[in-house]
């Protein structure tokens, strides 16, 4: 059964042009890589919530679970995390729509 990678995050202050260029450069296409399809990006301009909302698919809980313990995983993330804060992610049944 597919799964959605569900994830949220609040930009750095002062980093919100290295941020986009590197999700634009580096990001997407890396978890495309490892197999995770981008689904759905909101960006919250009002409001008590997190900054960037992020959804992904993949094909299974296990497959998602390999992946997040590669070497390549922990990179990419270790990239985000340059440019971001209050990283939060969690994995739900894949349904169709936006999911929280």
């Amino acid at each position: 059964m597919s799964v959605k990678l569900l994830m949220t995050w609040d930009i750095l202050p002062n980093r919100e042009q290295e941020y986009f260029e590197f999700v634009i450069s580096e990001f997407i296409p890396e978890i495309k890589k490892l197999g995770i399809i981008p689904v759905d990006a909101w960006y919250t301009m009002y409001g008590d919530q997190p900054q960037i909302m992020v959804s992904a698919r993949i094909r299974s809980q296990s497959e998602l679970e390999a992946i997040m313990v590669s070497k390549e995983w922990s990179a990419l993330l270790e990239d985000l995390l340059s440019f971001v804060e209050n990283f939060n992610y969690k994995v739900v049944p894949a349904r169709s729509g936006f999911q929280l």
